[in-house]
């Protein structure tokens, strides 16, 4: 009888691992992608989900919603509103003024550290609150509105 891995507790493993790759590296700010730790550990995505929840269950990630988990250490700031809401503070942080062209999806996403998709996303519902007009491919979308203190908290 050929001898198998046994599964049970395969999960807390993978959460160990993830966890020492976070004390390694000082600067890292993401979790490795779900597809990631399924290759690198040759596991199921619940496998996987598994590890994840119990890093949020110790405090050391939690998940961030349209973006990788993020790493969560003590003493660090963390931004956790919508990103919609965070590129709107873009307008004021840049000093924007309406009718300036407003950046790029793909500078955004470098800028936030997240795909295009989801800016793409974050950026419609700015077009709809009317804090943006323009877009789409090839062309340049601009400030409509400075939003003011109320929309931006």
């Amino acid at each position: 009888m050929s001898q198998q891995a046994n599964p049970r507790g395969t999960f807390l493993k993978i959460a160990d691992s993830v966890k020492r790759q976070i004390e390694d590296d000082a600067d890292m700010t993401e979790l490795p992608s779900l597809a990631e730790v399924m290759r690198d550990h040759k596991v199921s995505r619940g496998v996987a989900l598994r590890a994840f929840g119990v890093l949020r269950q110790e405090g050391v990630a939690e998940p961030a919603p349209g973006e990788r988990w993020r790493v969560v250490r003590a003493g660090m700031p963390v931004d956790r509103r919508p990103l919609d809401q965070r590129i709107a503070d873009v307008i004021t942080a840049d000093g924007l003024g309406v009718g300036e062209a407003f950046p790029s999806a793909s500078a955004l996403a470098e800028r936030f550290g997240v795909s295009r998709p989801t800016v793409a996303k974050a950026l419609e519902k700015l077009e709809t609150a009317g804090l943006l007009a323009g877009g789409g491919q090839g062309k340049v979308r601009t400030v409509r509105a400075v939003p003011t203190r109320e929309e931006r908290s």
